[in-house]
């Protein structure tokens, strides 16, 4: 605001300055019409055209080319009709030609040479602004090609990615699932003919795990109906599958919050990935898992030391990818070395709304070693 009165109250002064130093007045009228538009110069950032109306009567009495040009210039740079602007341009030249007309005897050279001269007076001004608003609107026209365009790569980007990560997710799906599948029809086969019931109770302990675990790569990848119910077992379930298989575990369990589906995954997946995490680092070692359902969720998974080799083959990322699944419901993990050679996995989870829908397909996505050692 203070920027737009200084540039007024100088154009003003500088053009009614110009008109009083002029010494030739042609007529006795001269003065304060050239005064009188220099002075409503103003109106011209809301009325264009009055401005240079205001102007013509100084114009014709040859003083009033100063407040002219200035207000020519905004005409040009507000009237979008060429027609227009034209008409406003022979205006002002007939303005100025018609007095000398009227008072002299100019032979027809000179005469035609001062219209063209007087023309080019009122038109350049009225140029430059057309001109000038010209140039911003390709300016904004540019930027706004520029940054549809900017939209449209990152919309054509976000596609290819969604297009690759479909076409990840089907040769994940076809190959793991071909080999999960096989692996429950041999587990049914085996369990049919076998003839020892310890040798029939594993094997379709396997098929149904090959089952679950095809199931939930499945869901991982979104390619069940987003409405399919996901069912998963229960920590008391996951404990007992683990005592089966050799790990030596106990289960506490205390609370009675209720959770949230999101919350509830992250929960069975901290499990989950830290008895694996056993399995595979710490054979033999005595875990203890402890989950107390208050606010917050606590659970803690603590191993001892191991006794036979590990049977890991190099370390994994899955205790990344397990942080990640947690921090996205709004929780914490902490893992740490224990003083007598075990491990502890600890992760403080809310019970209410997460970061993640309640109808999300992250649940099986956690399936990775969470093996860091």
């Amino acid at each position: 605001m203070v920027r737009v009165v200084v540039r007024e109250v100088l154009t003003v002064g500088i053009t009614t300055g110009v008109v009083l130093l002029t010494q030739d007045r042609p007529f006795s009228w001269s003065l304060w019409t050239a005064v009188a538009a220099s002075l409503l110069l103003p109106i011209r950032l809301r009325w264009p055209w009055l401005a240079s109306l205001l102007c013509v009567p100084a114009v014709a009495g040859g003083l009033g080319w100063a407040p002219a040009l200035v207000a020519q210039y905004r005409l040009g740079r507000k009237e979008k009709s060429i027609p227009i602007q034209v008409f406003w341009v022979v205006l002002m030249t007939v303005a100025a030609i018609a007095p000398v007309l009227l008072t002299e005897d100019i032979p027809f050279g000179p005469l035609l040479l001062a219209t063209a001269f007087v023309f080019g007076l009122a038109a350049a001004p009225t140029a430059l602004g057309a001109l000038v608003t010209t140039r911003k609107d390709l300016t904004r026209s540019l930027y706004e090609t520029r940054r549809a365009r900017a939209a449209e790569l990152e919309a054509q980007e976000t596609s290819a990615r969604a297009a690759e990560r479909a076409r990840i997710a089907r040769e994940i799906h076809d190959a793991v699932g071909h080999h999960a599948t096989l692996i429950a029809v041999e587990s049914a086969a085996l369990a049919a003919t076998a003839s020892d019931p310890a040798v029939r109770e594993t094997a379709l302990r396997l098929r149904a795990l090959a089952k679950e675990s095809l199931s939930e790569m499945r869901t991982a990848l979104g390619l069940l109906n987003s409405s399919s119910e996901v069912s998963y077992p229960s920590l008391q379930e996951l404990v007992d599958r683990a005592r089966v298989a050799g790990v030596h575990v106990t289960l506490s369990e205390t609370g009675e919050a209720v959770l949230t589906p999101a919350v509830s995954r992250a929960l069975f997946r901290v499990v989950q990935e830290a008895l694996t995490n056993v399995t595979k680092h710490a054979p033999g070692a005595a875990v203890s898992v402890t989950v107390d359902r208050s606010s917050p969720v606590r659970v803690s998974v603590v191993n001892g030391p191991g006794d036979l080799p590990s049977l890991a083959e190099g370390g994994g990322a899955g205790l990344h990818g397990l942080s990640e699944r947690v921090r996205l419901v709004g929780g914490t993990l902490t893992t740490s070395y224990r003083a007598d050679g075990g491990f502890s996995v600890t992760a403080v989870l809310p019970p209410g709304k997460s970061k993640v829908d309640g109808q999300d397909s992250t649940f099986g996505g956690g399936a990775r070693s969470s093996a860091n050692a």
